[in-house]
C-alpha cells in the first residue's frame, strides 16, 4: 500500500477534462440516441401495429425505462467508487452502455420476432440505465475532486457540457441517415448511428484509461480509511442533505426531458411541425446550452451554487405556460424562441452547478454513493414524465397539464435547493472534519442547513 506521508499530485485540468468530458459526451451520445430513436423510428419499428399516438406512448415508455436503473447503477458503482476508486468505475460504466447501444442497432424488428423485439429492446436500454446510473456521478467527481477551489463551478460544469455535445452528435447523425428514403431509413438507416457507439467507445475508452485517480479518493485509499458500507454511512450522517438533493434535482431532471425527447414527439406528432423543424430545435437547444453551461458554472464561483440552482428553478416555473404556448402557435420561428430560452434558463441553469455543488455537500468517504442515489432517484422518477406528458396530452386534448407539471416540479426544486446550505467556500477534502452527523443535535443541524 503507498504511504499515506505521499500526498497524491492532481494532474492538469485539461488532462482531466479530456478524460470527463469525453466519455461524458461519448455516454450521453448513447443514451440520448435513444430518446431520439424512441420519439421518431420505435413506435414504427417496435410497435407497428397500433395507433401511431399510442405506439408514441409505448415507444416512450421503454425510454423511460432506462431510468429504471440507473438508481441500481447509482448504488452498485457508488459503493465500488467509493472502495476501489472513481477511474475503474467510468471504464466500466463506458463498457456496459456503449456494448448496449450497440445491440440495440442489432436488434430484428416487430414484423421479424414479434413481442421479443420490444421485449430485447427494454432489457438493453435497462442495461444503458445501469451504465448512465453509474457515469453521472463518477465523471462529476473526476473533474470536481481534481479541480482547484476558486474555479470548481466552472470545471464542474464543463463536465455537464457532454450531454449537449452528446446529444449534438446523436442528433445530427439521425438527421442524416433520415434523409434516406423513408422505407430505406426504418430497415437500416436508424441502425448505423447505433452501431457506430462502438467506435465512440473505444476512443472514450483509450481517453479514460490514461487518467490516474482523484487526490481526494486517493488520499483515502493510502490511509486504507475506505467506509465498508458507504452507502449507509451516507443515509445515516446525511438524510437531511440526501432528501433535499432528490427534490432539488427532480425539477431539473423532470424539466430536461420535457424539453428534449417529449418535445420532439409533441411538436411532431400533436402539432404536425415535421422532423426537421423538431430536430433543428432541439439542435438550437442544444448549442445555446454550450454557452449557458460553462457561463452559468464560472457564476457559481462569483455568487455561490444556491442562489444560481434557484434562479434555474425560477425559471422552470415562470416559463412553464409561455413556453407551451409558443409551442401551440404553429409558428417554426416561436417554437425555435421556445427552446431557445429554455436552454439559457430552466434545467440549464440547475444542471450547470449541480455537479459541483452536490459533490460539495458530502464527505469524500461516501460521496460517489451519495452523489450516485441523490441524482439517480430523482432521475428513475423523471424518466417516465415523456409518458406522464403524452399520456396527459392524449387525455387533456391541450398542453396546460405539462406547463402545470413543469411549475409542480420547479416548484419542488426551489424550495429543496433553498433548504440546502451554500458550499462555494467548503474545501472538498476538509469536509469530513467539518460534517457532524445531521441528525445529532438541533445546533449541527442548523449549522449545516
Amino acid at each position: 500500500m503507498t504511504s499515506p506521508h505521499i500526498q497524491p499530485q492532481s494532474q492538469p485540468m485539461r488532462k482531466v477534462l479530456a478524460a470527463s468530458l469525453s466519455g461524458a459526451a461519448l455516454e450521453w451520445y448513447d443514451f440520448n440516441l435513444y430518446g431520439i430513436s424512441a420519439a421518431l423510428v420505435f413506435n414504427k419499428i417496435f410497435f407497428p401495429d397500433v395507433d401511431p399516438a399510442v405506439g408514441t406512448l409505448a415507444a416512450l415508455a421503454t425510454f423511460g425505462a432506462g431510468f429504471v436503473l440507473r438508481p441500481i447503477g447509482a448504488l452498485l458503482f457508488g459503493h465500488l467508487g467509493d472502495r476501489i476508486g472513481r477511474k475503474k468505475c467510468l471504464v466500466a460504466t463506458m463498457l456496459i452502455i456503449g456494448a448496449a447501444t450497440f445491440l440495440i442497432g442489432m436488434l430484428p424488428d416487430y414484423r421479424q420476432i414479434g413481442l421479443w423485439a420490444p421485449a430485447l429492446l427494454v432489457l438493453l436500454r435497462l442495461l444503458q440505465g445501469l451504465g448512465l446510473g453509474g457515469e453521472s456521478a463518477g465523471a462529476s467527481l473526476l473533474t470536481v475532486e481534481h479541480a482547484p477551489r476558486a474555479r470548481r463551478g466552472f470545471y464542474g460544469s464543463l463536465t455537464q457540457v457532454g450531454g449537449p455535445i452528446g446529444y449534438l452528435i446523436a442528433v445530427s447523425l439521425t438527421s442524416l441517415f433520415s434523409l434516406l428514403p423513408e422505407d430505406q431509413f426504418l430497415a437500416w438507416g436508424w441502425r448505423v448511428p447505433f452501431w457506430l457507439s462502438l467506435v465512440l467507445m473505444a476512443a472514450g475508452l483509450l481517453v479514460r484509461r490514461t487518467i490516474e485517480e482523484t487526490p481526494e479518493f486517493a488520499r483515502v485509499k493510502n490511509t486504507g480509511t475506505q467506509e465498508k458500507m458507504p452507502l449507509i454511512t451516507a443515509v445515516r450522517t446525511y438524510p437531511r442533505t440526501l432528501a433535499l438533493a432528490f427534490g432539488a434535482r427532480i425539477g431539473e431532471a423532470a424539466s430536461s426531458q420535457i424539453y428534449q425527447p417529449f418535445a420532439i414527439a409533441y411538436v411532431t406528432t400533436t402539432m404536425g411541425y415535421g422532423k426537421t423543424v423538431a430536430l433543428l430545435s432541439i439542435v438550437f437547444y442544444n448549442i445555446l446550452c454550450l454557452v449557458a453551461i460553462p457561463f452559468a458554472g464560472a457564476l457559481s464561483d462569483r455568487v455561490g451554487r444556491r442562489p444560481v440552482y434557484l434562479a434555474g428553478a425560477s425559471f422552470v416555473v415562470l416559463s412553464a405556460f409561455p413556453y407551451f404556448w409558443f409551442l401551440d402557435s404553429h409558428s417554426t420561428p416561436l417554437a425555435w424562441t421556445a427552446m431557445g430560452l429554455a436552454a439559457i434558463g430552466g434545467a440549464i441553469g440547475m444542471n450547470s452547478v449541480q455537479g459541483t455543488y452536490f459533490t460539495e455537500l458530502f464527505g469524500t468517504r461516501v460521496r460517489y454513493s451519495a452523489l450516485g442515489i441523490a441524482s439517480q432517484a430523482s432521475a428513475m422518477v423523471a424518466g417516465f414524465v415523456p409518458f406522464l406528458a403524452t399520456a396527459l396530452v392524449v387525455a387533456a386534448g391541450a398542453s396546460w397539464p405539462i406547463a402545470l407539471l413543469l411549475v409542480t416540479v420547479g416548484l419542488i426544486s426551489f424550495a429543496s435547493a433553498a433548504a440546502l446550505r451554500e458550499t462555494r467556500e467548503l474545501d472538498v477534502s476538509e469536509i469530513e472534519a467539518r460534517t457532524a452527523p445531521e441528525t445529532a443535535t438541533p445546533h449541527k443541524d442548523r449549522t449545516h442547513a
